[in-house]
């Protein structure tokens, strides 16, 4: 009798670790799928310094957190290729939810002060949503 009990009360932890894995996992898992991506080339202009592209980066990653539904994020810089004509510096990939949260974006009011703060540095800009295909 004494090892049925010693069995129990090790599987009443584990059993109770398990289920609180699950909790977790259910609250951080989005249950909706996303539905658009949009993605922000930008073309700096000639001159622009090493350290207002970094405050460029840090600025649109803070910005992102203020729209709702927005599933990822990720950025990076443009690999240079061997004849060094690229159109765009850096590449800004947004995942939204639906299609509704991906206009919302469009007239939040942290993205427009984003880009009145920054504009006087891009020389290109090229904006487009796609549909995520599943």
């Amino acid at each position: 009798m004494r090892t049925k009990n010693k069995t129990i009360g090790y599987l009443i932890p584990v059993f109770a670790l398990c289920v609180f894995m699950l909790v977790i996992y259910g609250a951080y898992v989005p249950h909706k799928p996303a539905e658009t991506q949009r993605v922000i080339c930008i073309k700096f202009k000639p001159g622009t310094s090493n350290e207002d592209i970094e405050k460029h980066f840090r600025d649109f990653a803070s910005m992102k957190n203020a729209v709702k539904d927005v599933v990822a994020y990720s950025a990076g810089h443009v690999q240079k290729t061997s004849d060094d004509q690229n159109q765009f510096d850096v590449i800004h990939y947004l995942t939204f939810r639906t299609d509704e949260s991906a206009q919302k974006y469009v007239a939040n009011a942290d993205r427009k002060a984003f880009v009145k703060a920054n504009e006087g540095h891009w020389e290109n800009v090229l904006e487009m949503n796609s549909n995520i295909e599943k």
